[in-house]
């Protein structure tokens, strides 16, 4: 039996002749007689206490709670009192060092999950309570794709709770919850001919910003960060070092998209609108906080300022400089007087990107590679965004035969009597 039992009723105390001897202590016939002790595994004693009669039940309590901590599915008794919000809320502030990510979390969880299971104490969870969540879920999140970020960042929080000794089991990762499918990813890039016609549409500072995104593969605060000592004309390289982000409202230089800096080889074409660009528009030197909103101030020298001298803000240049190009090259309907342009996802800048990867793969360029210049963490990612738009084997088959149908000798049988 781990731990001990403590007789509350009873006191030992020295005798006449020295002895220890057994008495009543202030609290005989009060409250509960028995009160079981043990270390949990986070190095605190935990007690639990029994009433008078039930000292056998408390040794059954202390070997049972022995044998769960030998098996691994210990919990704290504290988790009785820990609601799923009460956790999830101090969870979301450390499970990532990435603001944004940690306010995307905290958005889904309080918008998704509180209404529904944030009351719920965290040991009384079983896998009928992530059901139930699921198909209410469904129905106010539509899209399926969602509806799967939402569900891991709540099995996060259920995984980092059973790390912590609150939950024996994660109760998402039973065989019963069926996790959201995702919604099969399409990407329809452009054609060369829509990248140039929205490109004509823009205010003339901002068109080589296109040619940055659709010839770089860059996003678009990479874009509009992009700071003349990250060109490296003569050996033909960009280096992606840093972002423009906008953390609750307000603008900071930040690292790229996963902490992830990488080089993307740099077309003669594009450095030579870059270098006529930088003539007509000279950088402008741009100072923001380094990551934070309260962070130590850094300076770039920004290929793309504003008319103001300063950063472009990316939600002024969509509504008002990139909607209205779109509008203008025919890809999405014009704005209704007095109205906003519709929503365009698809259509975002973000589309030059796709248009980047379409044009690598169309030239057989490998996807390893791909992944690096576009910088994402995983090739599998990669692939399975853009393996539609790869080459087909039967496609490859066709043009391996033909090359080598006619470039055979003739003679009387083969490739000649074939064509």
């Amino acid at each position: 039996m781990a731990g001990h039992i403590q007789d509350r009723w009873y006191k030992t105390e020295p005798g006449t002749e020295g002895k220890l001897i057994r008495v009543k202590s202030d609290r005989h016939g009060l409250g509960m007689r028995y009160r079981a002790r043990y270390i949990g595994p986070d190095g605190t004693e935990k007690s639990k206490s029994f009433p008078d009669k039930q000292k056998r039940l408390a040794e059954m309590w202390l070997n049972e709670t022995a044998a769960d901590m030998s098996r691994g599915q210990y919990v704290d008794p504290r988790a009785n009192r820990i609601t799923f919000r009460q956790f999830a809320e101090k969870w979301v502030k450390t499970h990532t060092t990435e603001i944004n990510s940690r306010e995307a979390a905290e958005r889904r969880l309080r918008l998704h999950a509180y209404p529904y299971i944030g009351t719920r104490p965290m040991p009384s969870f079983q896998p009928g309570h992530i059901r139930t969540w699921l198909g209410e879920l469904e129905e106010s999140v539509p899209a399926s794709s969602h509806r799967r970020i939402i569900f891991g960042t709540v099995s996060a929080a259920f995984a980092a709770a059973v790390d912590d000794g609150l939950l024996a089991k994660n109760p998402c990762r039973a065989r019963s919850v069926q996790v959201p499918k995702p919604a099969p990813p399409r990407v329809t890039p452009w054609t060369a001919t829509q990248v140039l016609a929205v490109r004509a549409k823009l205010p003339r500072h901002l068109r080589t910003a296109v040619d940055i995104a659709a010839g770089c593969g860059l996003r678009q605060g990479e874009v509009f960060g992009l700071s003349e000592e990250e060109i490296d004309y003569d050996g033909a390289w960009l280096r992606v070092e840093h972002q423009l982000k906008r953390i609750r409202g307000k603008y900071v230089f930040a690292p790229p998209k996963g902490a992830k800096a990488r080089s993307v080889p740099l077309p003669g074409t594009v450095a030579a609108e870059l270098r006529a660009h930088s003539k007509l528009h000279p950088p402008v030197k741009v100072t923001l906080p380094w990551r934070t909103p309260d962070g130590p101030p850094v300076t770039k020298s920004l290929i793309f300022p504003s008319p103001s001298r300063t950063f472009v803000r990316v939600s002024h240049f969509n509504d008002h400089m990139w909607k209205p190009a779109l509008a203008l090259a025919g890809i999405i309907p014009p704005a209704k007087d007095g109205e906003r342009y519709a929503s365009a996802p698809q259509h975002g800048m973000h589309a030059l990107r796709h248009f980047y990867a379409s044009v690598l793969l169309d030239a057989s360029e490998n996807i390893r590679a791909l992944s690096q210049y576009l910088g994402h963490a995983d090739p599998g990612f990669t692939l399975r965004t853009y393996t539609h738009l790869m080459p087909s084997s039967e496609g490859r088959t066709r043009k391996a035969v033909d090359g080598l149908f006619k470039a055979a000798p003739d003679h009387d049988h083969g490739p000649e009597t074939a064509q």
